[in-house]
């Protein structure tokens, strides 16, 4: 459904075109602004995360969470350990490691003995894992143009300025 937004009490809410208040505003109106930007930002997160998700699965019959780790490998353009992938998707080596056995079972990626470090094995994208992602990569990049089509390039990039200073603030605090 679109949205407008529409003025209340000196502050803006978006609002559905049917002029309904979104969910976060209706529940969150006259909450402090930075409980309501907490809850715009995962509002926005779970929209874009959920269509992606539809996406994958539909399109690919893949999940977030290994397109996330052939995105990471890729982008290493080299193997990595499984302390490094968890630490670049921002969760607990246990929950890679299920992942991890699941996509090697499926041939996208393998483990690899680590040369200079016994104890350590390194994860790399097999020539499977490298076609898939090939194929994932670009529709990917499509649908988060496609999701954020409303947006001009100059909002895009003051939201990613503040983002970016939001994120320093998140570390800092």
């Amino acid at each position: 459904m679109q949205r407008a937004t529409k003025q209340r009490r000196g502050q803006k809410a978006d609002v559905e075109l049917d002029g309904r208040p979104d969910e976060e505003t209706a529940a969150f109106f006259n909450a402090k602004p930075p409980f309501r930007v907490w809850l715009r930002l995962l509002a926005c997160a779970n929209l874009i995360g959920n269509q992606v998700r539809t996406r994958l699965r539909t399109e690919f019959d893949a999940t977030l969470p290994r397109f996330d780790v052939l995105a990471e490998l890729d982008a290493s353009r080299r193997p990595l350990t499984m302390g490094e992938l968890s630490n670049r998707l921002m969760v607990t080596t246990g929950n890679v490691t299920g992942l991890i056995d699941a996509m090697e079972d499926d041939r996208l990626v393998r483990r690899v003995p680590h040369p200079s470090d016994r104890r350590s094995i390194w994860i790399d994208m097999t020539k499977e894992g490298r076609a898939l992602f090939n194929r994932m990569a670009p529709a990917h990049q499509m649908w988060i143009d496609d999701i954020l089509q409303q947006m001009t390039r100059a909002e895009l990039d003051l939201l990613l300025e503040l983002l970016g200073k939001l994120k320093r603030s998140c570390r800092t605090s």
